[in-house]
C-alpha cells in the first residue's frame, strides 16, 4: 500500500539523527568493553557518533539506507520519486566521504560500523579490536599562558 504524503511526511520526521537503536547498542557494547568516548563532537567534521579522543578515533554509526550501504539490500532506493532520492541519497555519500578525509587531513582513524553490522557479535567484536589496536596520541605540549 502507497503512502500518503502526509504519512510519508510523518515517517521522515521520525528519523533521528543521534542516539538512534544502532548507535545506542555500539555505545553499550564499547561501554561495557570499558572504552570511554565523547559523543557527537561539533568541532570535528561530520560530527562523528562516537569519537576516541585519546586514540584520535572517530567513529560513525551509518544507517544503511541513509548512507547506501554498498551490497546492503536495506540500501535498496524507492521507486517512486527516483530523481529526490538520487540526489538525496548520492549527496548523503559525497558529503560522508568529504568529512571522512577532512578527519584524516587532521590526523584522525575514521572508522565506519553499519546499521545492519551492529546486530552482529563478531563485527561489534571487530570493531572493538580497531580501535582498541589503535595507538593513544602523544599529549599535546601545553599552551604557555604568558
Amino acid at each position: 500500500m502507497k503512502e500518503s504524503p502526509e504519512q510519508r511526511s510523518r515517517t521522515m520526521r521520525a528519523v533521528r539523527s543521534k542516539d538512534t537503536g544502532p548507535e545506542m547498542a555500539v555505545r553499550r557494547y564499547l561501554h561495557a568493553a570499558g572504552l570511554r568516548y565523547t559523543l557527537h563532537d561539533r568541532r570535528l567534521p561530520g560530527k562523528p557518533d562516537l569519537v576516541f579522543p585519546r586514540r584520535r578515533v572517530a567513529l560513525f554509526v551509518h544507517g544503511c539506507f541513509w548512507h547506501q550501504h554498498s551490497g546492503c539490500q536495506a540500501a535498496n532506493r524507492p521507486a517512486s520519486n527516483t530523481e529526490y532520492w538520487t540526489r538525496k541519497l548520492d549527496g548523503n555519500v559525497a558529503r560522508d566521504e568529504r568529512r571522512q578525509a577532512e578527519l584524516v587531513a587532521h590526523g584522525w582513524k575514521v572508522l565506519t560500523i553499519w546499521e545492519c553490522q551492529t546486530r552482529d557479535p563478531t563485527m561489534l567484536a571487530q570493531l572493538l579490536s580497531r580501535i582498541k589496536d589503535s595507538p593513544i596520541a602523544k599529549p599535546r605540549p601545553a599552551r604557555s599562558s604568558g
